[in-house]
């Protein structure tokens, strides 16, 4: 059963040696000159972990990106802008993709740690793929869950190193 093999441990993947998986949000700060001092940090953050080669993106989170700064930002990207922003990150970053078994632990995560299905999804696509930490700002306070870390690149004292 799928939740059972999930319980045991995330796979052996190429995705490894990487640590961190951005969130959208982070991801949409490095776009926004309305919030500079989350634009700055974002982008340096997007930075450092390219000179580290340590972080990924997950193909929903590519997806949550595109329809983040074409509609409902406040100085919207049009199309082809924001199509070339995409193609970058995935110039720079390696892509977990989003398939069955990520569904399957995703809805394990919404059941046991009552997580909204597209947290939820991040954090199985980080598990699953061996990523020790989500940078994000939308899960204060969840800690640590199976040993997927959740750290707020925003917050005051963020370090990557713990």
């Amino acid at each position: 059963m799928a939740s059972e093999a999930a319980e045991s441990g995330p796979p052996e993947t190429s995705f490894m040696s990487a640590r961190y998986l951005f969130d959208t949000n982070v991801l949409v700060y490095a776009e926004d000159a309305d919030e500079p001092a989350k634009c700055g940090r974002a982008r340096d953050l997007i930075a450092d972990l390219v000179l580290r080669d340590a972080g990924v993106v997950s193909s929903q989170v590519l997806a949550e990106f595109f329809v983040t700064v074409t509609r409902r930002f406040a100085k919207r990207l049009d199309g082809a802008e924001a199509s070339k922003r995409l193609e970058q990150l995935v110039d720079l970053f390696p892509v977990l993709d989003v398939n069955a078994d990520v569904v399957r632990e995703a809805a394990r995560g919404v059941a046991r740690y009552r997580m909204s299905f597209w947290d939820a999804q991040i954090w199985a696509s980080a598990r699953l793929a061996g990523v020790g930490t989500v940078l994000t700002e939308d899960l204060p306070g969840a800690g640590e869950i199976e040993g997927v870390r959740f750290a707020d690149p925003f917050a005051e004292g963020f370090s990557l190193e713990g």
